[in-house]
């Protein structure tokens, strides 16, 4: 398996077509925006600098994979001859099933269709192409670059051999795969999201502040950041989706979101993306500047 093509040139896009390319792979990245597509050849070229300068890879090494990548908008063209897709694009169950479709007429038939999704099922993405044993969840974690971690799901017609596939391909990247089934946040999101919407609600009644609260799972519990800080980080919109899909999935009531992060997705206060959210942040970046009073209402 040579060459793949990503869907979507976000921030989730970018770095997978980052880690394939380096990998020696011809990574055709698809997005409707060729701006888009600019902006996140800009981020691969600038996170190899980086790496170039921390002395993990040389300036051929950069160039090499710079070069391994292509941009398209058109999709048909993108998919036409690669072995794998790998989806990234918004976690929106509708335009997940559209984009799935049209990798369905598109892409060739043998070829491996993935998605990147956190918490959506993979078999109801499958069911809506005419492959669902060549289906799969790809789901690695950002920053993709550095995290080892994929989680790799089964739907309930992926083929054993595709899921062999697709682990041993992952260690290929240098990354560590774990092979879950398909239900709803399938592991790390089922047990993250509880996490961080708890913190929430500790928030909104008042318990503790925002600093507090992080201050106590990063010095208590040795998480690197606080789950506030997560949430920020990840996105408040896309905390609230998988937290929907949790609840709708299960129709538990411990799945439901807090009001508090409601409220905030509603006013567009979602983290490091809208440069504020639990805390706010300096334009452009993910610096810290002071975290943000709560009220209930």
């Amino acid at each position: 398996m040579k060459k793949v093509a990503v869907i979507g040139a976000g921030t989730m896009g970018n770095g997978i077509a980052h880690v394939f390319a380096q990998n020696g792979f011809q990574v055709a990245l698809i997005d409707v925006s060729q701006e888009q597509l600019d902006k996140a050849v800009q981020t691969i070229r600038k996170n190899l600098d980086r790496q170039v300068t921390k002395g993990s890879i040389d300036e051929a090494a950069k160039d090499a994979a710079i070069k391994n990548i292509s941009t398209f908008t058109d999709m048909a063209r993108g998919v036409a001859d690669v072995e794998l897709v790998v989806e990234a694009a918004t976690e929106n169950i509708d335009l997940k099933l559209n984009i799935f479709k049209q990798l369905d007429a598109h892409a060739p038939k043998e070829a491996i269709l993935a998605s990147n999704t956190s918490s959506i099922s993979i078999t109801r993405i499958a069911a809506v192409t005419s492959r669902p044993g060549k289906v799969i969840g790809m789901h690695f974690m950002n920053p993709v670059p550095v995290m080892k971690l994929v989680e790799i799901i089964n739907g309930y017609a992926t083929e054993k051999e595709v899921s062999e596939k697709i682990t041993s391909l992952s260690k290929d990247l240098g990354k560590i795969p774990c092979v879950v089934n398909d239900y709803p946040g399938f592991i790390a999101n089922r047990i993250l999201m509880p996490m961080i919407n708890e913190a929430i609600y500790s928030l909104y009644e008042g318990v503790a502040g925002v600093e507090e609260i992080d201050t106590v799972m990063k010095l208590g519990m040795a998480h690197p950041m606080g789950p506030l800080q997560l949430a920020d980080f990840i996105g408040l919109d896309v905390c609230l989706s998988i937290l929907n899909v949790l609840h709708d999935g299960f129709g538990n009531p411990k799945y439901a979101p807090c009001p508090l992060l409601v409220n905030m997705v509603m006013a567009k206060k979602l983290g490091i993306k809208s440069g504020e959210g639990f805390y706010t942040y300096t334009a452009g970046s993910k610096e810290l500047i002071v975290s943000q009073g709560f009220r209930k209402a």
